[in-house]
């Protein structure tokens, strides 16, 4: 997440853990809200890092990571900042850009401390200026991918002037050059293995969700898809994109470009209540049927884990609830 307006985070700590077997975690629900009688579930979430897994609660996150000699090292924070405490920010729409904030922050700075956990046991380390130039040229090959290249690629097909025609083609030429990136990169070794930690996630998600004890038994048995996802969330990106940009596609092409930058929090927002949406209704007909272009992309972006996979993902869980939810003990026997 970006630094403007980011949440700070407190209360550090850092264990590790033996590579032993996980033992079975209470499946017992979260829940959020003040007043006796009124409590709110609360969704845990998560991404994948390098050789590790982020979980998400609602006052807490952790983050846990294999280095190469099998120790698993876990970090945990609280989140502090008004926009993961203030309910403003729970609103629909605004929870949507406030998960946008999330995504680049978070995400930035687990990617960040699990790329220092994998280089120090190589012997060297990368430095924050080191990793910013890196996060910055991410940011810009990913507008040009999601934003630059869909519009030239229109440019190139469709004839006359531009309109709504237009528009469409640039639409549907940015769903499929969404799924050929992720088509390509999953190709990729590294990328094929980042994406064994984003299944074992997905897995001990919805094992915890099922209800049943959340261990390595009963994890590697769950489904590696899951309708609240980034993946997904790509997925709905792309519709909404199309619906609110393809109006516009007549604008002076100065315009056009910066209306496509001006309403990425808009669509972010709109998308992530449509995710929330197809999530709470995934058991229906409906549902089922509206999810397959997410659930199907999520093939992509998935992979089988193994075991030892599987084992970090339920620390970085056990972390997350153990602050929120007062359980006593973490997945493994972790040492400070």
């Amino acid at each position: 997440m970006t630094d403007t307006a980011a949440p700070e985070t407190t209360a550090t700590t850092a264990t590790t853990a033996a590579a032993a077997p996980a033992r079975a975690i209470d499946a017992a629900p979260a829940a959020t809200g003040a007043g006796a009688g009124r409590k709110e579930p609360f969704f845990y979430g998560g991404q994948a890092v390098i050789e590790g897994v982020l979980m998400r609660g609602p006052r807490h996150w952790a983050v846990a990571a294999r280095k190469p000699d099998g120790e698993i090292v876990l970090v945990e924070e609280a989140l502090t900042s008004r926009i993961y405490t203030s309910a403003v920010w729970a609103k629909p729409l605004l929870r949507g850009i406030a998960g946008l904030v999330e995504m680049m922050h978070l995400g930035t700075r687990a990617i960040r401390w699990s790329a220092n956990l994998q280089a120090e046991a190589a012997g060297f380390q990368l430095s924050k200026r080191a990793m910013r130039i890196s996060m910055v040229i991410s940011v810009i090959l990913a507008l040009g991918l999601f934003f630059g290249l869909p519009l030239a690629t229109a440019g190139l097909l469709h004839k006359g002037e531009r309109g709504l025609g237009f528009g469409l083609v640039e639409g549907l030429a940015r769903g499929v050059i969404v799924i050929g990136y992720l088509f390509a990169i999953s190709q990729i070794p590294s990328i094929a293995r980042l994406f064994q930690y984003h299944g074992a996630e997905h897995k001990t998600i919805n094992c915890f969700e099922s209800g049943a004890p959340v261990d390595v038994p009963n994890v590697r048995t769950s489904s590696r898809l899951h309708p609240r996802c980034g993946t997904g969330f790509i997925v709905v990106v792309v519709f909404v994109s199309l619906v609110v940009l393809a109006p516009l596609a007549g604008l002076p092409l100065p315009l056009l470009l910066l209306s496509r930058l001006l309403f990425i929090p808009v669509i972010a927002a709109v998308s992530y209540e449509g995710i929330r949406a197809l999530a709470r209704i995934r058991h229906t007909g409906a549902g089922r049927f509206l999810l397959v272009p997410v659930l199907a992309c999520q093939k992509l972006t998935t992979r089988e884990p193994d075991d030892s996979q599987i084992e970090v993902a339920i620390v970085a869980l056990a972390a997350a609830r153990r602050a929120t939810e007062g359980i006593p003990g973490t997945a493994l026997p972790l040492t400070s």
